[in-house]
């Protein structure tokens, strides 16, 4: 009974804790300029203390059509988009990263990813948060936008580029284009942090592909695969309810992600 009363305080808390976080916590979507004539929408949460700073790609087509108000014409339910105030709980200032004002049409970003433009895009968005953060500024992908965040990670370096680097539900098989363990991960020399659900059911994320994407990380400093089992199961196995996007595993996810970013 004493261990139930404790555990039953303990997580009230931990809510309480995060709900206070949660209120000294501000949005604002920003614009940015990035190429010339062009723009990088982002939604930006500042937590009231910032320990790092990470840049969220949802996956899929990407394009979030963020409006002014902060809310989202699509992909609302992405994982790293719903999962964004819990980034903040642990001390992050997340930018939430849409299509960029060029590519606010359909295909978005499909066909964009691997592009030099959409590097420049980013380059901007990491200079931006550098400097509004005075932290480390880490790109975190789940995905296809894994394939953005590898790119990036690929070309950039130094002050240009992140600090580190995490993939989530990391795409592994693409017939339509190039998975992430297909570039040239040698070039990637900042910390790499690979999360994947071992009962990923999507096609293009089988979890048997892990490990070769780890041994293609050679150069990394530091790299770790944290792996997840359990929760909920729903619809497409690669869309954002399946286990491909830790439903019901969020907090969790979170948390660990955070802490391997801060070195804990």
């Amino acid at each position: 009974m004493r261990n139930s009363i404790q555990a039953w305080l303990t997580g009230l808390l931990i809510a309480l804790a995060a709900s206070q976080v949660q209120a000294q916590t501000t949005q604002q979507v920003v614009d940015i300029p990035t190429r010339p004539g062009v723009t990088q929408r982002m939604l930006v949460l500042t937590p009231p203390t910032t320990k790092a700073a990470v840049i969220l790609f949802a996956g899929g087509h990407g394009g979030l059509q963020i409006y002014p108000n902060g809310s989202f014409n699509w992909g609302a339910g992405n994982f790293l988009v719903r999962a964004r105030q819990l980034f903040a709980e642990q001390g992050l200032m997340v930018a939430v990263i849409d299509a960029p004002s060029d590519r606010q049409r359909p295909p978005f970003l499909a066909g964009f990813r691997q592009k030099p433009e959409h590097e420049a895009d980013v380059r901007a968005a990491i200079a931006w948060m550098r400097e509004q953060s005075k932290a480390p500024v880490w790109l975190v992908g789940t995905s296809r936008g894994t394939q953005s965040v590898a790119f990036v990670a690929t070309g950039l370096s130094g002050l240009e580029g992140p600090d580190g680097i995490v993939l989530t539900s990391t795409v592994l098989k693409d017939d339509n284009g190039r998975p992430v363990p297909a570039m040239p991960l040698e070039k990637i020399r900042v910390p790499v942090l690979v999360v994947h659900h071992e009962q990923d059911g999507c096609a293009s994320c089988p979890f048997a592909e892990v490990p070769a994407l780890m041994a293609k990380l050679a150069n990394s400093p530091r790299k770790e695969l944290l792996s997840f089992n359990g929760g909920e199961n729903k619809g497409d196995p690669c869309e954002a309810m399946a286990y491909h996007g830790f439903n019901g595993l969020e907090r969790e996810v979170v948390q660990r992600i955070s802490a391997w970013i801060l070195g804990k």
